[in-house]
């Protein structure tokens, strides 16, 4: 019997590479949205991680009749009276365009006249059956700063920026194993584990 489906709602490579990584031990089939072509991409039109976990994760399952874990995720800085928050992808005006994102945050702290700045990434996570209904949510925050030269080459958005004080490293400077028992993300999968182990003992019966 082949292992039940769980899609990923995402098209991003490397936040599937980081969401396949953290559930590599479940006995699931893990797809993304690149396996579905006809799917098209939703917009996130909420106000809060959450809200927009949720519609993406229930629009998807719908979409691809499986079950789908989606998740909203952002930097959140204080200082910045909580920018940029749910629009961290498309800070700059473009979404995706990390360089600019990072350029204009980096630009905003400077204004303040501060070196660095606490900050914390947020992760949320909702997974969703087959006709839509979420069945379980989660969600996670690591807590760093933001710093003003970019260090590291690996992750995405404002990893390089990103500084976790206890280890003196970027998220872009960590290994991906050590990345994910630190991160946002890896903290709000981790509390869905037990409803998509739910799934895979289902499928046994």
């Amino acid at each position: 019997m082949q292992n039940p489906k769980l899609i990923l709602g995402t098209h991003n490579p490397k936040k599937r590479l980081e969401l396949t990584d953290l559930l590599k031990d479940l006995p699931l089939q893990i797809l993304d949205l690149c396996s579905y072509s006809e799917v098209k991409e939703i917009e996130e039109t909420e106000t809060t991680f959450a809200a927009n976990a949720d519609l993406k994760a229930s629009a998807y399952a719908k979409a691809t009749k499986e079950w789908t874990l989606a998740e909203d995720s952002g930097l959140v800085v204080p200082a910045l009276k909580g920018a940029p928050g749910i629009y961290s992808a498309r800070y700059s005006g473009v979404h995706g365009d990390h360089a600019a994102n990072n350029r204009k945050i980096v630009e905003e702290i400077k204004l303040l006249g501060l070196t660095d700045c606490p900050a914390y990434y947020v992760c949320a996570a909702s997974l969703a059956d087959p006709e839509g209904s979420i069945r379980a949510r989660s969600e996670g925050r690591c807590h760093g700063k933001i710093i003003l030269t970019p260090r590291g080459n690996e992750g995405f958005g404002y990893d390089p920026l990103f500084l976790i004080p206890e280890y003196h490293r970027t998220f872009a400077e960590l290994s991906l194993s050590v990345k994910q028992a630190l991160s946002h993300r890896g903290k709000a999968i981790h509390g869905l584990r037990s409803a998509l182990w739910q799934i895979a003992r289902h499928s046994e019966k």
